[in-house]
């Protein structure tokens, strides 16, 4: 396996900035792409923006900053942003035709030994990989939002995932300050699968009237130890993805326990999207 010097992040949005964020800061040159340059623009200062909190609780220099953005470089032409890559993480929409063609696109322009990894919640890796060109080179990564603050990131081996693979996986995962668990190619893997019939129920209690969204969530963190409430929990991970993934939960399983709310689906139709959109459960400057 090739020393692991530059990172190709796929998407630069929500969780993609976060990533490139992460791998910079861990040491590793980043290359990052997306389809629009204003998409790349906005990933790279909120990047910035970040690394600026840190700054001013003294947890980092000025000069560091400058640094860890000196390693990313960003490009809209996706050839150009894989050159000299030695491994790959995928971040963006959460949509099986876009990862699939995007992997089969790197599987022709890189070289045989970079590991693609992708970063879905929701996705089958077996089912990804089989469609990579190098499935015993393919595996998934998933990280949690906000990623610069969440310490967590789930390992999922597909069938045919070497060993070698994970290996390298776990290796880049814990240097960009990470601790990891295993999980097997299951929908929604370890947390999301326990996780999102919890924020689903959050979102029916809301909808028939049992407690105001502040009480709801002021409940379950006081009640639970939660650091955050389910419904301000969903407007930030985005209401949008917060559906689409309870629905392919509930196609995979076939489990009522997945069902959505059709308030959520109702709030998503009306882009109440949370806090990328200014409006959610709750309001937003």
């Amino acid at each position: 396996m090739r020393e692991i010097k530059k990172i190709l992040v796929l998407g630069l949005g929500t969780m993609g900035n976060g990533i490139a964020h992460v791998a910079a800061q861990g040491g590793y040159e980043v290359s990052a792409y997306d389809v629009k340059q204003e998409f790349l623009d906005r990933g790279v200062a909120t990047i910035r923006k970040n690394l600026s909190r840190g700054l001013k609780k003294g947890r980092i220099t000025e000069e560091e900053i400058e640094t860890i953005m000196s390693r990313i470089s960003t490009s809209t032409d996706l050839e150009k942003a894989a050159e000299g890559a030695d491994f790959v993480i995928e971040a963006v929409y959460e949509d099986l035709e876009t990862k699939v063609n995007l992997f089969q696109q790197l599987n022709k322009i890189m070289p045989d030994d970079v590991v693609f990894a992708s970063n879905t919640s929701s996705i089958s890796i077996s089912l990804l990989s089989g469609s990579s060109g190098r499935p015993e080179k393919f595996i998934g990564m998933h990280f949690f939002n906000p990623v610069p603050v969440m310490k967590l990131v789930e390992i999922i081996r597909g069938i045919l995932t070497s060993d070698e693979t994970y290996e390298v996986t776990r290796t880049i995962a814990e240097k960009m300050g990470k601790e990891t668990i295993v999980a097997k190619d299951n929908p929604g893997f370890v947390v999301n699968r326990i996780l999102v019939p919890m924020l689903n129920e959050a979102v029916f209690a809301y909808s028939e009237g049992l407690a105001s969204a502040e009480d709801i969530d002021k409940g379950m963190v006081l009640g639970t130890n939660m650091p955050i409430g389910p419904l301000a929990l969903l407007d930030l991970i985005g209401l949008d993805t917060a559906l689409m993934v309870s629905d392919e939960f509930y196609k995979q399983f076939q489990d009522s326990k997945y069902r959505v709310p059709p308030l959520l689906r109702q709030m998503v139709a009306s882009g109440l999207l949370g806090r990328k959109s200014g409006r959610g459960f709750y309001k937003y400057d």
